[in-house]
């Protein structure tokens, strides 16, 4: 069993598909979180393109980690597996433009994908699908653990589905923007701050 960490909290970023950690929102958190505070861990995982690998390595960068210091945040892809592995550890989680049921969606991008940051090619097949929909999360079951970041203007999900998937929990919901998250900066703050436990979620 791994060691349990001495930092009093400990964020766990997880990427997007086709992402990695070196992402806009990975750094930005990463450089907030290393700059302007501290007794926060900062971990962010690489994740495999095969969903349940991916997800076997997000549960391994929080196994150090009480569910109580614990806050993920999650971005598309990541913020699905971020909410599976919220619903089985029980710790928090910052959803950011989810995925919500993505094995209904991802059959349209079966073929040949290239990861964006890394360059690594692969095939998409429907056995990535049939690992997501094993993964499958049918609602939350506390929702005051979670807090939802949208934008209304997101060209690649329904920003609907998640705002109705995490319905009770904490939401902010922006008008336009996009699949990016294009106030993702100015939100870090308050993200940070409600992981240290110093507040609630700005709604």
């Amino acid at each position: 069993m791994p060691a349990v960490s001495r930092a009093a909290k400990a964020i766990v970023y997880l990427h997007g598909f086709i992402s990695s950690p070196a992402s806009r929102k990975a750094t930005l958190l990463g450089d907030y979180v290393r700059n302007c505070v501290g007794g926060i861990d900062y971990v962010v995982p690489a994740l495999h393109h095969r969903p349940a690998v991916a997800l076997e390595e997000a549960a391994r960068a929080c196994a150090p980690y009480a569910a109580r210091d614990l806050t993920l945040v999650g971005s598309s892809l990541g913020g699905y597996y971020a909410t599976v592995i919220a619903e089985r550890l029980g710790c928090r989680a910052v959803v950011l433009n989810p995925a919500v049921h993505p094995h209904r969606h991802f059959g349209r991008y079966l073929g040949p994908q290239t990861n964006l940051y890394t360059g690594e090619a692969f095939e998409l097949t429907v056995e990535h699908v049939a690992e997501l929909m094993a993964m499958d999360v049918d609602a939350i079951t506390r929702p005051e653990r979670y807090w939802l970041i949208v934008e209304t203007g997101d060209e690649v999900l329904d920003y609907r589905e998640a705002v109705a998937f995490y319905a009770g929990a904490c939401q902010t919901v922006v008008r336009g923007g996009d699949h990016a998250l294009s106030s993702f900066t100015e939100h870090v703050p308050d993200i940070v701050a409600w992981a240290a436990g110093e507040g609630e979620a700005a709604a």
